[in-house]
């Protein structure tokens, strides 16, 4: 079996909607007149739910994402009633390839902070500003109010279409490029942060959107395409919400809750394993919160790189379980020695406030000749202790076995720590 990288499992899904709505006018047979309607209400269902989502979710720049998308489908379809030719439908569409993806990356540039920030919704008066533009723009020639200036500016080289026009497609890739960087960013930005869902969803979304507009002469494909964008956001906000559900936040790894269903699908051979990492709290009085949240990582990085088809998860403050299906306690303690000896043999360099942050000045300062090389302030080890079980005649439910994986650790602890103990 392929297995697929972590990172790049949350493009799964968006790839996988928009191959369906390919497939979908593909091959998809065509509907009956008593259901034709579907097509277009289709998209707005899809959108409104997402728009609606958002707002329970509080997800600022998923909201900005539906909501443009729906504004533009529905601005595009009346533009529409007016002749497919006509110079509504065109300054429509141009006005939707630009300040769709404008939105969207104005929303990514700024920092997310819900829905409504402090009572703000001035995003309303600017969803309002922009359809009064719109309609403003799309009415040219039609009052004296409108003016005949503007038929004379979509003929700009920048701004001709069809397809999607040159500038439009400049604010697609930008606002495409930008989710991507949110979604994965630079090991030098992103420490030890997981991928964002919302951000997967916000370039899936443009993507299908912008194969949408190209086509947009097919109202099918556009009305398909622009379900398909609010689909992707849809599955976004769940994938998101899962993420914080069952992941822990600072480690990334599956948190309790996960831990909890883990265990009610286990058979009658497995091992559970506790972990904990010694003198913590006085680690984190004398060094600080920052560097107890760093060691917490340095930790659960280790842990997530155990071998025997373990699966590490974050129990709460410095504990973590191990879990391994399938397998005896003597299969699984070397394994489990493994990772106490990896964790005991990192050394955490600690640099003073003074440090700098970038990545290419770091490297000077840890030159590999020592005459250009600036050594840390500090160096730190840290140890970790484990204890495993199994079921048995004391110990027969997983929470028992949790129990006594407890137990085992405490044993660990007491005869000396840096240990694993069953």
């Amino acid at each position: 079996m392929i297995k697929i990288p972590a990172p790049v499992r949350p493009a799964i899904a968006p790839i996988a909607i928009i191959a369906m709505a390919a497939l979908a006018l593909w091959l998809g047979p065509a509907l009956p007149p008593s259901l034709a309607g579907l097509k277009e209400a289709g998209a707005y269902f899809v959108l409104l739910a997402g728009a609606g989502m958002s707002l329970w979710f509080n997800r600022g720049r998923a909201f900005v994402a539906a909501m443009s998308l729906l504004l533009a489908y529905a601005g595009y379809r009346i533009a529409l009633d007016f002749g497919t030719g006509s110079f509504a439908a065109r300054a429509v569409y141009t006005a939707v390839v630009l300040l769709v993806p404008l939105n969207m990356l104005v929303a990514l540039l700024l920092p997310e902070r819900g829905v409504s920030y402090h009572g703000d919704h001035r995003w309303l008066l600017v969803a309002a500003g922009e359809v009064l533009l719109v309609t403003w723009i799309a009415s040219s020639g039609r009052s004296e109010l409108s003016g005949v200036a503007w038929k004379e500016m979509l003929d700009h080289w920048l701004l001709r279409t069809p397809p999607t026009p040159l500038l439009g497609r400049i604010m697609f890739c930008a606002a495409f490029a930008l989710a991507a960087w949110r979604a994965w960013p630079p090991p030098s930005q992103k420490q030890g942060a997981p991928v964002s869902p919302i951000a997967v969803g916000q370039a899936g979304a443009l993507a299908a959107f912008f194969i949408g507009c190209e086509w947009a002469a097919s109202q099918a494909v556009f009305g398909v395409f622009t379900a398909a964008a609010g689909v992707i956001l849809i599955v976004a906000m769940l994938q998101e919400s899962h993420r914080l559900a069952f992941n822990d936040e600072l480690t990334g790894l599956p948190g309790r809750r996960a831990l909890q269903e883990a265990m009610a699908g286990l058979g009658p051979t497995y091992v559970l394993a506790m972990a904990d990492v010694d003198h913590f709290k006085s680690f984190n009085d004398t060094h600080g919160h920052d560097i107890g949240d760093q060691v917490l990582k340095l930790v659960a990085a280790r842990l997530a790189e155990v071998e025997g088809g373990g699966r590490a998860f974050r129990y709460g403050g410095e504990e973590f379980t191990v879990l391994f299906a399938d397998m005896t306690l003597d299969e699984a303690m070397p394994h489990l020695e493994d990772i106490r000896a990896s964790v005991a043999a990192y050394r955490m360099a600690v640099r003073g406030d003074d440090r700098p942050k970038a990545k290419e000045q770091g490297k000077k300062l840890r030159a590999p000749d020592p005459e250009d090389s600036q050594p840390p302030d500090k160096i730190l080890s840290v140890t970790i202790s484990i204890g495993g079980a199994a079921p048995g005649d004391r110990a027969n439910t997983p929470t028992q076995v949790l129990k006594a994986a407890d137990e085992a650790l405490y044993r660990a602890k007491r005869g000396g720590r840096n240990r694993v103990s069953k």
